[in-house]
């Protein structure tokens, strides 16, 4: 398994946001974790990405731990984030935020870099020709020297895609990549996920259009107030009575 998490829990005072959770993420799927508001999602996500420390358990990454480590040492071993809004630098063009986002490949904070010696220019370089290919993978050739300011928002979650890729990320946790998407542009964003998977990148979600859960993922995992209640293939899920109860007939 990619990504392990054993007997996770955080809280925060008397409240149990994740409680006792164990789960597990196949490398190269697209895996859903869903819930209804409140369910611990997002706090699921800080755990993983080093943003907030869990309180019991632990979570590992190719096998190897990775609790208590930085978000930045968690980025670099490969797990990158993208956030409900997007979080893009809208005063630079599109190839100017993927070669910002690469910048932890390319800058280790050594004297390579203040000398700009051959090491760090090699590492530039292949920085450069990622930029390159992600612009042409995620579709954003036409655009890729305009400001990110003017663009639609679509496009601005594509490029928000594209910014984790770009750190070398191989496990992408997005957190709710659709959220405020045309019908059209869902369809392109759910290709777009496709294409990122079918490149070998392993893909953790939280989203709430349940008919894109279900078509789009392998595995779904559902919480309801920090606690695991089932885990299986979105057909099990659409029919287990403990989800239609907790999250889909709320929907309804």
């Amino acid at each position: 398994m990619l990504l392990e998490l054993a007997g996770v829990s955080r809280r925060f005072g008397g409240l149990a946001a994740v409680a006792d959770l164990s789960m597990t993420v196949a490398e190269g799927a697209i895996h859903g974790l869903i819930g209804p508001n409140g369910a611990g999602k997002s706090t699921v996500f800080n755990l993983v990405s080093g943003v907030l420390p869990v309180s019991a358990g632990a979570i590992r990454f190719r096998q190897a731990p990775i609790t208590g480590l930085t978000p930045a040492e968690i980025c670099r071993r490969g797990i990158a984030r993208t956030f409900q809004a997007t979080t893009v630098f809208r005063e630079y063009t599109v190839r100017q935020n993927l070669l910002v986002a690469a910048q932890p490949r390319v800058n280790d904070g050594t004297l390579a870099a203040l000398f700009r010696l051959r090491d760090y220019r090699e590492r530039e370089a292949a920085a450069v020709a990622r930029t390159g290919e992600l612009v042409s993978t995620l579709h954003l050739d036409l655009i890729a020297d305009r400001m990110v300011a003017g663009l639609p928002h679509r496009d601005q979650k594509a490029l928000s895609v594209g910014m984790a890729l770009a750190t070398g990320a191989t496990l992408l946790l997005l957190d709710e990549p659709l959220a405020g998407l045309t019908l059209a542009e869902t369809r392109e964003v759910m290709d777009l996920l496709r294409t990122v998977r079918a490149g070998g990148i392993t893909v953790l979600l939280v989203e709430h259009d349940m008919r894109a859960v279900m078509d789009l993922c392998d595995r779904i995992t559902v919480l309801d107030h920090g606690t695991r209640i089932a885990e299986g293939t979105p057909r099990e899920i659409q029919t287990d009575p403990a989800v239609i109860e907790a999250y889909l007939g709320a929907e309804a």
